[in-house]
């Protein structure tokens, strides 16, 4: 290579070193009205959950979405999770009404993020008919953005003890 090629080609690559660590700076990953569609596909869960409406819970879901229930059952598929919500709204949870509050979204690429979200479902009917006391828990999603649209990929909740507030006091000893 000659000297004036070398020359020429100089300032091509002093604008691709100086431009190198522009790209390769962490670029946001969210924006938030990605933030704000997420919290939407939640609400949009929890509300047709509460209106027992089996079909539009499930099309927060994508179409190959697992999701595993606070009793450790799982479902596979969108329509699978379908019929497993409508034989839940027939049954203990014909009543039932549920809020999930998001609490935090790490966003790992502009297509895949985790979600955390507090889950208060009441009005669930024991075996014999009565209703149970609140069940709260957490809710672990993982969400895909696919054709420009969030949606549920897999679902997992947790939930937590009931509290027994004649158990312990703050200090830990038992309360007659």
């Amino acid at each position: 290579m000659s000297l004036t090629s070398r020359i020429t080609m100089l300032p091509v690559a002093m604008l691709l070193f100086l431009a190198l660590p522009v790209c390769s700076q962490d670029q946001p990953m969210s924006t938030d009205t990605d933030s704000a569609s997420i919290k939407q596909v939640f609400t949009d869960f929890y509300e047709s959950f509460s209106r027992h409406d089996a079909h539009a819970a499930a099309m927060t879901f994508a179409e190959d979405a697992d999701f595993t229930n606070m009793r450790g059952v799982h479902s596979h598929g969108r329509e699978e999770i379908e019929k497993w919500l409508a034989s839940l709204f027939r049954g203990n949870l014909a009543g039932a009404h549920r809020t999930d509050i998001v609490r935090s979204i790490r966003f790992f690429n502009p297509q895949l993020a985790a979600v955390d979200a507090d889950t208060v479902i009441t009005g669930t009917k024991a075996a014999n008919g009565s209703e149970m006391p609140p069940r709260k828990g957490l809710m672990i999603v993982v969400m895909t953005k696919q054709n420009g649209r969030w949606l549920i990929s897999d679902f997992h909740e947790a939930e937590f003890p009931a509290t027994n507030a004649a158990v312990a006091d703050p200090g830990g000893k038992p309360k007659n």
